[in-house]
């Protein structure tokens, strides 16, 4: 590898710190995606059934869905096609803006999300909080909350 001596190269503290993060993501993600599978959803199922459940009228405009789910608005759009075809969502016009669109949760996708959220987070507990002492989750939440804010304030820009 040519290295470039203007380039701050990680330390080895840094680059396990690194690394062991990735590890945990990847392996995470994997685990509660296989926990959601004898429900027949994916993660990004979920995480759409969750930010409709969550929204007035269980209805998000599917840019805004897109943006929340930091999806890009054609994916979303495949994504829908597959949860309405499984009776989970429909898309409804907006009145206001003849273009847009709203992701609007069904009733069967309402009694999805309730018997699913609560296996859902008995996987989160058991694979990621119960893991941790109680008197570390703040410092852990207090530690990513710096590189999440960055991250947020940075999205869509190089």
């Amino acid at each position: 590898m040519t290295t470039d001596s203007d380039t701050p190269w990680l330390t080895d503290q840094e680059q396990r710190a690194w690394r062991t993060h990735l590890d945990v993501s990847r392996l995470l993600m994997h685990q509660l995606e296989r926990d959601l599978q004898p429900f027949g959803l994916t993660n990004n199922d979920y995480e759409i059934l969750v930010n409709l459940s969550e929204a007035e009228d269980h209805r998000l405009r599917m840019s805004d869905l897109a943006a929340t789910t930091l999806q890009s608005k054609s994916r979303l759009s495949h994504q829908i096609t597959r949860m309405e075809n499984a009776g989970l969502v429909r898309r409804e016009s907006c009145e206001s803006d003849r273009r847009g669109l709203y992701a609007v949760l069904t009733e069967a996708g309402w009694d999805t999300m309730r018997r699913v959220a609560p296996h859902h987070v008995a996987s989160v507990r058991r694979h990621f909080i119960d893991l941790f002492a109680p008197e570390d989750l703040d410092s852990f939440r207090a530690s990513l909350t710096p590189v999440a804010e960055h991250l947020r304030e940075h999205r869509g820009n190089p």
